[in-house]
């Protein structure tokens, strides 16, 4: 089974952006439906994107569209979240997570794998 580990979080200012990666070991992320989700404080685990392994567009939520681009790199077996124009709201612990069947599920529930996340803070 595969293993994901993130990093490329940290403090930012309001309007920056930050790439962020997820590391796949154990199997390849060619493999997998890939997603990205974040938990806010005192808030519950949102999707943020994902791509599926069948190919095909990438599916973002309403609130990141336009500003977040998801992406792989098989040669490196990793994804990476790359995030501009970022804002307050976007503060969070941020997920890597994986499925085995090629539908791009937004519920955290439809994701066995996960990494221990990485942490973005934006500052206004």
């Amino acid at each position: 089974q595969v293993q994901l580990v993130e990093s490329g979080g940290g403090p930012v200012e309001a309007g920056g952006s930050l790439r962020l990666s997820c590391i796949a070991s154990g199997d390849t992320v060619s493999s997998y439906t890939m997603a990205w989700f974040r938990q806010g404080p005192a808030k519950e685990r949102e999707f943020v994107s994902a791509f599926s392994s069948a190919g095909g567009s990438p599916v973002y939520s309403e609130s990141v569209k336009g500003r977040f681009t998801i992406s792989r790199d098989n040669a490196k077996n990793t994804v990476y979240l790359q995030m501009m124009s970022l804002t307050p709201e976007d503060t969070a612990l941020y997920y890597c997570a994986a499925r085995r069947p090629t539908v791009t599920h937004r519920t955290p529930r439809s994701y066995p794998y996960w990494g221990q996340g990485t942490q973005v803070t934006v500052s206004s």
